[in-house]
């Protein structure tokens, strides 16, 4: 299952370090975010919880920049 989220990041390294952190988190099988949109799509692993995994995205992104934000 994929899924579009807007975001709020302050620059394009910040953006690539959300991405990372997404990447990173369990349950998320691909993400990508787009800078110049202010959006992250994220591809969920199969059965994983949409809601429970984007919630430890938003955590994990918060340890790399912690002034970002996902509008879950």
């Amino acid at each position: 299952m994929k899924k579009t989220y807007k975001i709020e990041v302050d620059c394009a390294n910040c953006a690539n370090k959300m991405e990372q952190a997404a990447k990173k988190t369990e349950g998320v099988k691909d993400a990508v975010v787009n800078f110049m949109t202010l959006k992250m799509k994220v591809e969920f692993e199969e059965g994983a919880d949409a809601d429970a995994v984007m919630q430890e995205v938003l955590k994990n992104c918060k340890k790399v920049e912690d002034d970002c934000e996902i509008f879950l």
